[in-house]
């Protein structure tokens, strides 16, 4: 992605979630982002606290620092507690509440850009897949024309589990697109993924530790503009 382009952008939305068995998934990508474009600044929104084990306020603490480890002001980030967004699997979430939501942090924060999960949610998870449908919702529905949406492109099974082989395969895959489709981001920082993840105590127990060390997510992700 060019630096004009970065420098056009004001805030940009981290529609993300934590969940009992994804929830960390939304510090791979901001971590390269930051180390891409110190500028950039994030309005990280978590939907919902993550309480499917009870545990909401002790994971609410925990994004707090974990968006520390990644240098996102504290005042950046929003814990939403909906009664109708708890997550969890077979969970389903409203399409039209999500982006009512999303809209009311667009309007309120003068946002103009939003990234996301894709259609399938990197792992597949139902609440994953709804915060996509919310988004693209959003965009179907809004009578601002200037946002702009990207998704983080899920990779399969193979590919998930490649470690920093996949930085050559997403190189690749992204070649291929129209120019300004997708952009791929290699993550320089590594370690910083791992240390922001390790935030999340109450989750990091030894196969997530062992998710981040394998997952092609910690060293490279393709965004690709939703139309």
């Amino acid at each position: 992605m060019a630096l004009s382009h970065l420098q056009r952008m004001i805030f940009s939305l981290m529609v993300a979630l934590l969940t009992r068995q994804e929830g960390m998934f939304c510090w791979l990508l901001p971590t390269q982002m930051t180390n891409l474009c110190s500028f950039l600044q994030h309005l990280a929104t978590s939907l919902p606290e993550g309480d499917a084990d009870g545990k909401g306020n002790i994971r609410k603490y925990e994004l707090y620092l974990a968006c520390a480890i990644l240098k996102v002001p504290g005042q950046q980030v929003r814990c939403l507690d909906h009664a109708e967004l708890q997550d969890g699997f077979g969970k389903v979430w409203s399409h039209d509440l999500l982006a009512t939501i999303i809209e009311e942090e667009v309007a309120k924060h003068g946002i103009d850009l939003i990234i996301t999960f894709d259609d399938y949610g990197v792992s597949g998870h139902c609440n994953h897949r709804d915060v996509h449908h919310g988004v693209r919702k959003l965009l179907h529905d809004t009578s601002q024309q200037d946002i702009e949406a990207w998704e983080l492109v899920s990779t399969n099974l193979l590919r998930k589990y490649s470690g920093p082989v996949d930085i050559w395969l997403s190189y690749l895959c992204a070649l291929r697109c129209s120019s300004g489709v997708t952009h791929c981001f290699i993550n320089e920082h590594p370690r910083k993924s791992f240390l922001a993840m390790a935030q999340h105590s109450s989750q990091w127990v030894w196969f997530r530790k062992l998710f981040v060390a394998l997952s092609s997510y910690t060293y490279v992700n393709t965004l690709r503009r939703i139309d």
